[in-house]
């Protein structure tokens, strides 16, 4: 049966978490994966998150099934999270994921059940695994201008001008907040010129939040699904938990669907508990409880925040960091757009060759785009990584 079967290419960043890992050199340094990392280069679980599982452990009383749509307490939070008050609560739904990458790839379910041979166009560039996922599952995929590799900038105009010639009923992919791989995102003028576009168009708006709170702050990382929800019938929303609770390997996310009216929502969320039902059954429970307990609890939230707001802090930190110790190492490079990025990632901004050079000759682990992740910048390591790209420009 499997002797037509050709081996799959391995995954750019798993693969560089093998080759890291097998790197013998003390002195190596990560900067693929997107995962945290503290000061130690640990990817912690968060204080907050062990009193949560320590309560669990403490009244949890069955390990039964849970429904197709997953935890409800974790649905009403997460759905407040999302949209706050900006949208009817009659007119959304929001069932429970495993991680991002669920939500994503039920949500795509949707969409071909709602309207076989949709397009959805998506940001130049954007997070890898939006491809196999979306087009993996049958949807067509198409890009639109966001970055500008040689000035670390949006291309807003162009970005705009391709947004109004999309026909209607086409889905737009959005990144709410911390564009990945880019870092950068659009300003509040920009993302209202980019509702006013889909509202006109009669454009649907898929938007993917992976990374609430890592850019400014939970509310202001939300603003486009928000800002959005009060001018548009229709709207998908995608959600993970993975980087603000750290809940990687729990596989915790939600799926948000707006809906033009009651009667609407009902039809669909019938269908998106299906979809679950034939992909996987029935969504893991613990990421999601922890998450709950921690929402619904003022003190354990309010602690949170301040877990979150230091994490946010440290990305800020390693990129100040990093542009500074660049200004020294290579000061005839510009390499500010470090610091005008937020969230984990961006693009070093250098070329693949380079990247590889790094790699073998340093140590030094990114994917060939130069997509770095920022966490993996410390203090003890980053004149040697300043040292190593300036010797290799």
């Amino acid at each position: 049966m499997f002797e037509a079967l050709e081996a799959a290419a391995a995954d750019a960043i798993l693969g560089l978490i093998t080759e890291h890992k097998n790197d013998p050199r003390s002195d190596k340094i990560d900067l693929g994966v997107g995962v945290f990392r503290t000061a130690e280069g640990e990817t912690p679980v968060l204080d907050v998150v062990k009193q949560a599982e320590q309560r669990i452990i403490d009244t949890q009383q069955s390990k039964a099934y849970i429904g197709t749509a997953g935890d409800p307490d974790f649905n009403a939070l997460m759905q407040d999270l999302t949209f706050a008050d900006a949208a009817d609560a009659d007119r959304v739904l929001t069932i429970q994921a495993p991680g991002g990458s669920g939500a994503l790839r039920v949500a795509a379910g949707l969409i071909l059940r709602a309207r076989p041979g949709a397009r959805v166009w998506v940001t130049d560039p954007t997070w890898a695994n939006h491809i196999p996922l979306l087009g993996g599952a049958g949807l067509e995929l198409e890009p639109y201008p966001y970055y500008d590799d040689e000035n670390h900038v949006i291309r807003v105009d162009d970005m705009l001008d391709a947004l109004s010639k999309m026909p209607a009923g086409d889905l737009v992919l959005l990144h709410a907040c911390c564009h990945n791989p880019s870092g950068v995102d659009p300003r509040e003028d920009d993302w209202r010129a980019i509702a006013d576009i889909i509202v006109e168009r009669d454009l649907v708006p898929f938007v993917d939040m992976a990374y609430q709170g890592f850019a400014h702050s939970l509310n202001d990382d939300a603003f486009i699904v928000r800002h959005l929800a009060g001018l548009v019938p229709e709207m998908i929303v995608t959600n993970s938990c993975s980087k603000n609770f750290g809940l990687y390997r729990d596989r915790v996310g939600s799926l948000s669907v707006l809906c033009a009216d009651k009667a609407s929502r009902d039809i669909v969320n019938s269908q998106v508990n299906n979809i679950v039902r034939t992909i996987y059954s029935v969504p893991p429970d613990h990421g999601a409880v922890v998450v709950a307990t921690i929402l619904g609890d003022s003190e354990l939230k309010a602690a949170w925040r301040v877990e979150l707001a230091e994490m946010r802090g440290r990305l800020r930190e390693m990129r100040v960091l990093l542009n500074d110790a660049l200004k020294e190492k290579a000061p005839e490079r510009d390499f500010s757009h470090l610091v005008r990025a937020r969230g984990m990632f961006c693009f070093l901004g250098i070329a693949e060759d380079q990247v590889d050079r790094l790699k073998k000759e340093y140590g030094v682990y990114m994917v060939g785009s130069s997509r770095i992740n920022t966490a993996g910048i410390t203090a003890r390591n980053v004149n040697y990584l300043a040292d190593a790209i300036a010797a290799t420009l």
